[in-house]
């Protein structure tokens, strides 16, 4: 017996499930409490998290990292998620500081006055990140450091790889450059590059270049069990990645992933030695604002 057409039924459309109330507020329960606890991290970190943690509705694809950064703004808009807690540093402004008036200088100067941490050790450090939106989740501690925290977006271009290393000037302390990035073929190619740029350059001016990886790798990812996606396997290049698995640097959890960063930095500037170098900032800073509150003085007088 052949089929006929009759035997043919046209394929029907997939019905999505719509979330109820009480998924959607778990869902809410979830991204804010997350947020709260360990910010700042993206609307990305917040959807390996949810992942990770079973929300329900939330699985590994495109359409769950939309449920998250949708619910997101949802709850931002209305008051319930902290626009503070979210880093996105994919968006700059450029504007020049100005002041009112040399006291007002001299006052804003107290209050951002930081003390060169690194003037008198025995290594120059440097953090590069790959990518744009984590640099917020970041910074907090690459600030607390007084590190340069240089952002690629991908790939690093040969202008500022040259950049980098022109701005040492006559520097010549071990120049040491801790990556962090996605752990698949591109990642890894970023990486490769990265290094072989630093290192062409510095060897120009005589500069020794100590490179590391230090998220993600393949230990970490066994080792801490973080959430993964199938690799590309697309172009030739892609074709070559050696592993079954990939992993972006937004699977770390934020808390983790400035630990890390902070590991990097601990054994070039130790806790004890920056304690001092604080002490001293904050003292020059009274300094400052007597200076500042001295020039209004004068101008009432």
């Amino acid at each position: 017996m052949h089929a006929t057409d009759d035997n043919v039924y046209p394929a029907s459309p997939v019905k999505r499930r719509r979330a109820t109330k009480a998924e959607m507020e778990a869902r809410a329960t979830f991204l804010i409490g997350y947020a709260g606890g360990h910010h700042p991290v993206t609307v990305r970190g917040l959807y390996y998290q949810a992942g990770v943690h079973r929300v329900p509705g939330i699985d590994k694809t495109d359409n769950g990292y939309d449920k998250v950064q949708n619910q997101c703004l949802k709850l931002r808009r209305a008051g319930r998620l902290d626009y503070d807690w979210i880093a996105d540093a994919t968006r700059w402004m450029r504007k020049p500081r100005t002041y009112s008036s040399a006291e007002d200088a001299v006052q804003q100067t107290a209050a951002l006055y930081r003390k060169a941490l690194w003037h008198d050790a025995d290594s120059y450090v440097e953090i590069w990140c790959e990518k744009n939106a984590l640099a917020g989740v970041i910074l907090p501690v690459t600030s607390l450091y007084d590190v340069p925290l240089m952002v690629t977006g991908g790939f690093s271009s040969e202008t500022f790889c040259y950049e980098a290393v022109a701005q040492r000037g006559d520097d010549d302390r071990p120049y040491y450059v801790y990556y962090l990035g996605d752990f698949d073929r591109a990642g890894r190619d970023a990486a490769r590059s990265l290094e072989e740029k630093l290192t062409r350059f510095a060897d120009e001016t005589g500069v020794e270049v100590l490179f590391k990886d230090v998220a993600v790798t393949a230990e970490q990812v066994r080792a801490w069990s973080l959430p993964t996606r199938p690799p590309k396997r697309k172009s030739p290049a892609d074709r070559k990645w050696p592993y079954t698995f990939a992993c972006e640097l937004d699977a770390i959890p934020p808390d983790r992933l400035r630990q890390i960063v902070k590991d990097a930095i601990d054994p070039h500037l130790p806790q004890q030695q920056l304690n001092v170098l604080k002490v001293a900032e904050e003292s020059e800073r009274e300094l400052l604002l007597s200076f500042a509150e001295a020039l209004q003085q004068g101008r009432a007088d």
